[in-house]
C-alpha cells in the first residue's frame, strides 16, 4: 500500500514536469519575440531618424537656395534705384514717405500755410466791400456812385499792377535792381501746374497764394486814397495816380521791410502786418492829395466847420463791421506760417487781440464824444473801431488783452482829436481816413515798443519818417503834375450838381433825387 502511494505520487510528479515544460517553452519563446520586436523597433528608429536627417538636411539646402535667390533680388533692385534717372525718388526717410503716397512734414506745412493766405486773402479782399460801403456812406447822395466805381476800379488797377510789376518789386529776393532799395522788375510767374518737374521749396507756401495774399494790402492802400478825396476829384486822374501807387509807390517801399530791404536789414524795424507801410502809406498819400485838391465847396465858411452829413448811415455801420471782420484775414495771414501747432496758436491769438483792440478803440471815441459834445458821435464811434485796428496792427501777437485794448483805445481817442485838428486846417478828408490810418498807424508803429522787446524807438520812429518823407514826397509831385497836365479838381458847377450826374450821367438813388 505505502509502495503505491510513492508510485501514485511519482507518476503525479511526473505529470506535473510534463505540463510545465510547454509552459517553460512558451515563456521562452515570448521572451524571444518581445527581443526581436524591441529589435525590429530599434531599427525602424533608427531608419525613421536618419530619413528625418535626410530631410531637414534637403531643406536646409533650399532655404540655402531660396535665401541666396533673395539676396540676389535686394541686390538687383538696389542696382535698379542706383540706376534710376535723375529726380527719381531715393527710398528711405522723408522720399519713402513720397512714394507710398504719404505726405512729408514740409509738404503738410506747404498745404496749410498755401490755404491760410487764401483764406485770409479772401477776408483781406472783403475789406474792399467794407471801404467801399463806408465811403458809400459818408458820402452824400449824389457822390456815392462815383464811389462805387472808384473803389471797384482802384481795386481791379492794383491786382494788374501788382502782377505786372509790383509783386517783385516787393519781393525782390537776390535781384534787387539797387540793393536794398530798389527791387527787380519783373512780371509776376507762378508754379506750373500741379508742380510739375519742378524742385517747389515745400518750406513755405504757393507763389500764387503768396501774390493773391499780398494783393490785398496793394489794393487796400489805394482805398484808404479814395475816401479822403471824394466828392471833388475827377475820375481819371484820380485812377492814374492809382497805377502809380500800386505799381510804384507801394510795392518800393514795402520792400524795405517786408522785402528784406534797409528798414529791416539795418534799422531792424518791426511791422506785423503795415500800420506804416499799409496804413500810413495810404494816409501820407491821401494828405497830399488833399493838400493839392483843397477843399469842399462851402465845407469851410466864415471861419467856421459846416458838417456835410453822409447819406446813408447804416450803409456806413455795415463797412466798418465788414471791414472789422476782414482785419482778422489782415493781421491773422501776417503770421505766415501754419504749419506748426505754436503757429496755429499765434494766429488765434492774434485774431483775440485785433478784436479787443477794435472794441477798445470803438468804446473810447464813444465815451470821449459823450464828455466832449454831450451826445456820442456814430461816425466818430466807426472811426474810432477802425483806428483801433489799424493801432494794434503794427504787433497784434505780442500784446495781453489788456494791452491790446489800451492800445486801441488811444487809437480811439486819437480820431477824435485829429478829425476837428484837420479841420481847423482847413484839409477836408471826407472819411476820415488820415486820422484813422496815418496819425493812429503812427502810433500802432510806436506802440510795438511797449510789448516787444525786439523793437526800438529809435528804429521805429526814423522808419516812420523814412516811409513818410517817401511816400508824401513822391505823391505829391504825381498829384502835382497830373493838376498841371490834366487838373484832378471837377467844375464847380460839377461839384454842385454832384459827380454821379456831372461824371458819370446816373445816380445811385434816383427815386430820392426825383422826390
Amino acid at each position: 500500500m505505502t509502495k503505491l502511494k510513492l508510485w501514485l505520487f511519482a507518476l503525479i510528479l511526473a505529470l506535473g514536469a510534463g505540463l510545465a515544460a510547454p509552459h517553460a517553452v512558451m515563456a521562452q519563446d515570448t521572451d524571444t519575440a518581445t527581443e526581436e520586436a524591441v529589435d525590429d523597433a530599434e531599427a525602424a528608429t533608427e531608419d525613421a531618424a536618419e530619413d528625418a536627417g535626410e530631410a531637414v538636411e534637403d531643406a536646409a539646402e533650399a532655404t540655402g537656395d531660396a535665401v541666396e535667390e533673395t539676396g540676389d533680388a535686394i541686390e538687383a533692385a538696389a542696382d535698379d534705384i542706383t540706376d534710376a534717372p535723375e529726380g527719381a525718388p531715393e527710398m528711405g526717410g522723408a522720399d519713402a514717405a513720397e512714394v507710398d503716397g504719404t505726405p512729408t512734414n514740409d509738404e503738410i506745412g506747404y498745404i496749410f500755410t498755401t490755404f491760410m493766405f487764401l483764406v485770409c486773402g479772401f477776408l483781406v479782399m472783403w475789406m474792399a466791400a467794407g471801404f467801399t460801403m463806408l465811403e458809400a456812406g459818408l458820402v452824400r447822395q449824389k457822390n456815392t456812385t462815383m464811389q462805387l466805381l472808384k473803389n471797384v476800379s482802384l481795386f481791379s488797377i492794383a491786382a494788374i499792377m501788382y502782377y505786372l510789376i509790383g509783386y517783385n518789386l516787393m519781393y525782390p529776393g537776390d535781384g534787387w535792381t539797387i540793393s536794398n532799395w530798389l527791387g527787380a522788375f519783373a512780371i509776376t510767374g507762378l508754379e506750373p501746374v500741379g508742380l510739375a518737374e519742378t524742385e517747389t521749396d515745400l518750406t513755405y507756401a504757393s507763389v500764387g497764394s503768396d501774390f493773391y495774399f499780398q494783393l490785398m494790402f496793394c489794393a487796400t492802400t489805394a482805398s484808404i486814397v479814395s475816401g479822403t478825396l471824394a466828392e471833388r476829384i475827377k475820375l481819371w486822374p484820380f485812377l492814374i495816380f492809382t497805377v502809380i501807387l500800386t505799381g510804384l509807390i507801394y510795392p518800393i517801399q514795402a520792400s524795405w521791410k517786408w522785402g528784406g530791404g534797409y528798414l529791416d536789414a539795418e534799422l531792424g524795424f518791426l511791422d506785423f502786418a503795415g500800420s506804416t507801410v499799409v496804413h500810413s502809406v495810404g494816409g501820407w498819400a491821401a494828405l497830399a492829395g488833399a493838400l493839392i485838391l483843397g477843399p469842399r465847396i462851402g465845407k469851410y465858411r466864415d471861419g467856421r466847420t459846416i458838417p456835410f452829413m453822409g447819406a446813408n448811415l447804416p450803409l456806413a455801420t455795415l463797412g466798418t463791421f465788414i471791414l472789422w471782420l476782414g482785419w482778422f484775414g489782415f493781421n491773422g495771414g501776417s503770421q505766415l506760417y501754419m504749419d506748426t501747432s505754436g503757429n496755429v496758436a499765434d494766429i488765434s491769438r492774434i485774431f483775440a487781440n485785433t478784436n479787443t483792440a477794435a472794441a477798445g478803440g470803438a468804446i473810447a471815441a464813444l465815451i470821449l464824444t459823450q464828455l466832449l459834445y454831450k451826445k456820442p458821435d456814430l461816425t466818430m464811434v466807426l472811426n474810432g473801431a477802425l483806428a483801433g485796428l489799424v493801432s494794434i496792427t503794427a504787433e497784434p501777437l505780442t500784446p495781453s488783452l489788456g494791452a491790446a485794448t489800451l492800445i486801441g483805445m488811444v487809437g480811439g481817442v486819437i480820431v477824435v482829436f485829429a478829425v476837428p485838428f484837420l479841420d481847423r486846417l482847413k484839409i477836408d478828408d471826407v472819411v476820415g481816413a488820415i486820422p484813422v490810418h496815418l496819425f493812429a498807424g503812427i502810433w500802432g508803429t510806436l506802440a510795438v515798443v511797449l510789448t516787444n522787446g525786439d523793437a526800438t524807438i529809435g528804429g521805429q520812429l526814423l522808419s516812420i519818417i523814412i516811409v513818410g518823407v517817401f511816400v508824401f514826397v513822391v505823391s505829391l509831385v504825381v498829384w502835382v503834375v497830373l493838376k498841371g497836365l490834366m487838373g484832378i479838381r471837377v467844375s464847380e458847377e460839377d461839384e454842385v450838381m454832384g459827380l454821379d450826374m456831372a461824371e458819370l450821367g446816373m445816380e445811385a438813388y434816383p427815386e430820392f433825387s426825383k422826390g
